[in-house]
């Protein structure tokens, strides 16, 4: 009797320690999910309630001050790379020094300069931005390579400063630089991570018919309307109220592969001359320069911003963008030039299914941020 009672309470004791770890980690969890929430539904009132000038006003400062941000030393360069007139897009691509093999996939595929004007008959300028590796030693050993990279393809830039996540601002800085000095005349610029899948024939088709209505303050992505800043110290995304005291940043694309006129990439440019870039994520820079010169982003549902495409023959014939690969460039690119794969949603057997399978693919919850519910009915 007296052991029977022992397991009862034995059993009970379990049940109390279970039942109060199951309650701690749903009040951690819900706590997490109030502030998210509480802190979009705060931004989000702020910019129903308020125009954002003020932020650019606020990060204005001096061309002096200015200039140490952008004012860092070419170390391999090409300024002859953009001399033809007839440049329809300059695709500047983040790589770090060490991505050899994401720099050659890319090559190799959809960054293929001398398959786009014979495929597709136009001029795309391709480089890739860099600084130097942050550690010393294996910045020494790269330096070699580099330039037995570069003499082979002679497409990369590079400056002095060290490529780290919390210098992207920099390299954007160095994109917009080198596009102002060497290729201001290209009707648009994109820029793009090296992880990044870029279905060219989609993009150029898309341009072509853009460059002929003569469109102005043209600037497509993803794009992230009324975002708060992250202030989770454990976030790499991580922004103190110091570095930027308010509630939301002004809308912007993320920096994964967006795409602007030349127009806007020079207004861009002439508004990062006088701004603070201290502020090290660099999508959100290019929103505060934006917000300076009165231009925002427009959404186009197939560019992924930082989520994964689906990997289904009815998305490619749409595609502009998907993130996060890194082996597969082949394969998708194969793909993505398969005249067979481009006929599986043509005639209207072909445009039932894939809407069908697109609704299946997109309108479900995602944990991701991919392609909306709304391309699937496009």
């Amino acid at each position: 009797m007296f052991a029977c009672f022992r397991r009862i309470k034995k059993c009970q004791l379990r049940q109390l320690m279970m039942t109060c770890f199951v309650l701690s980690v749903i009040k951690v969890y819900w706590e997490s999910l109030d502030r998210n929430i509480t802190s979009h539904v705060k931004s989000y009132s702020f910019r129903m309630l308020s125009s954002l000038d003020f932020i650019s006003a606020n990060l204005t400062i001096s061309h002096k001050a200015a200039r140490k941000f952008s004012d860092h030393r070419y170390l391999i360069n090409h300024e002859q790379k953009c001399v033809d007139e007839d440049v329809l897009l300059l695709l500047l691509v983040k790589s770090s020094p060490e991505n050899f093999e994401r720099r050659q996939a890319i090559r190799s595929t959809w960054g293929n300069e001398a398959y786009i004007q014979r495929n597709l008959g136009v001029t795309v300028r391709v480089l890739f931005a860099l600084g130097v590796h942050p550690q010393p030693e294996d910045r020494k050993k790269l330096e070699h390579r580099l330039l037995v990279e570069d003499e082979t393809y002679q497409d990369l830039i590079q400056q002095d400063f060290l490529d780290t996540f919390h210098n992207l601002t920099i390299k954007l800085l160095l994109q917009l630089r080198w596009t102002h000095t060497y290729c201001e005349h290209a009707r648009f610029l994109m820029s793009a991570d090296d992880d990044i899948f870029v279905h060219m024939p989609n993009l150029i088709r898309y341009l072509q018919e853009v460059n002929r209505t003569g469109v102005k303050d043209f600037w497509i992505g993803k794009v992230h309307r009324g975002a708060p800043p992250i202030r989770k110290k454990e976030s790499k995304y991580y922004v103190s109220e110091e570095m930027y005291p308010w509630l939301l940043y002004p809308d912007y694309t993320p920096g994964a592969g967006y795409v602007v006129s030349s127009d806007v990439a020079s207004r861009v440019y002439q508004a990062s001359l006088t701004l603070n870039a201290s502020i090290y994520i660099d999508d959100v820079f290019m929103g505060i320069c934006g917000n300076a010169i009165g231009i925002s982003p427009q959404e186009h549902v197939f560019f992924s911003g930082e989520g994964r495409a689906p990997n289904h023959v009815c998305i490619y014939n749409q595609m502009m963008t998907s993130h996060g690969h890194v082996k597969d460039f082949h394969e998708l690119w194969k793909l993505a030039t398969d005249p067979v794969v481009q006929q599986v949603s043509s005639g209207l057997l072909g445009k039932l299914y894939c809407t069908v399978a697109k609704i299946r693919l997109l309108c479900t919850l995602h944990t991701i941020n991919t392609y909306p519910c709304k391309a699937a009915f496009l």
